[in-house]
């Protein structure tokens, strides 16, 4: 599959959030690969649920099959849509957790495992509110994975992404607020007891010990 032979657009998301808003929406449903800012680092945006948009992505990072990517979502009702059952204790720390930059890894529901190919799913809340307007206007979950190759380092100055990657996207959504640098903290709740699989800004296990 050929990437665009064309510059992707720049669309700087302070000036017109709406229109960006907009913007993101119809790449996001026309099965296109788009960047744009996070509450940590820039991302690589698409729908999970459109084939060609995910094997385009794949293409784009060089990257193998079984990693997976995570899903930033709008609310903890979207969450459920596709998760199976959760207890209580983890609903209720989630609550008190998001929006925040800590991933959190949960089993699917079988019809949803199969739609993406996978048995469990990391999800978040971002806080960041061009995300979170974009999720309440696509009503479903967003990949979210480091604008970089695999194995290399994420990049998170928009010039340098302008650079490398608007020829190969269909746009970037750019802000001129600095990111946070860091990655999410990622942490596995398919079991009784969470594991922190990448340490990020904040510490989930401080933050957890009131809810276990």
């Amino acid at each position: 599959m050929g990437m665009l032979s064309n510059t992707a657009r720049l669309i700087n998301i302070d000036v017109d959030m709406n229109s960006a808003l907009n913007e993101a929406i119809k790449l996001f449903y026309s099965g296109k690969v788009f960047i744009y800012p996070t509450d940590t680092i820039y991302g690589f945006g698409c729908n999970p649920f459109d084939n060609n948009a995910l094997e385009r992505l794949k293409i784009l990072k060089g990257r193998q099959e079984e990693k997976k990517f995570i899903l930033l979502i709008d609310s903890i009702e979207t969450l459920l849509k596709y998760t199976i059952t959760i207890d209580s204790r983890k609903i209720n720390l989630l609550e008190a957790l998001w929006p925040n930059p800590v991933s959190v890894v949960l089993k699917l529901k079988d019809e949803k495992a199969k739609d993406l190919n996978s048995d469990n799913a990391a999800f978040r809340i971002p806080d960041h509110s061009f995300c979170l307007n974009l999720l309440k206007g696509i009503k479903k979950p967003l990949i979210s994975t480091s604008v970089n190759l695999s194995n290399e380092a994420p990049l998170n100055d928009y010039l340098t992404i302008k650079d490398k990657f608007a020829d190969k996207v269909s746009a970037v959504f750019y802000s001129q607020k600095k990111l946070n640098a860091e990655p999410s903290t990622l942490v596995d709740l398919t079991g009784s007891e969470p594991v922190v699989l990448r340490e990020g800004k904040i510490n989930f296990i401080d933050f957890a010990k009131k809810f276990y």
